[in-house]
């Protein structure tokens, strides 16, 4: 009734579900963290780099800075 070639297909099968679920995972965590890094650090570091270009043009005096620099981190 069950041959090797039987035996083989069900083990493949089986081991395929198991990657494709891992994957699937893996790509959950990979995108969880990537939203991770991206959502607060990096629009409070573009801030800052946006206050201390204003603040090299002179747009900016000094309290203004430390100000917008304070409220950001």
């Amino acid at each position: 009734m069950w041959d090797g070639g039987m035996v083989l297909a069900w083990i493949l099968n089986w081991v395929m579900i198991i990657a494709f679920w891992v994957g699937i995972i893996i790509l959950i965590i990979w995108g969880v963290t990537k939203l991770a890094k991206t959502g607060k650090s990096g629009s409070g570091s573009a801030a800052l780099d946006i206050a201390k270009e204003r603040y090299a043009r002179g747009e900016l005096t000094k309290e203004q800075f430390e100000q917008i620099k304070k409220d950001i981190e």
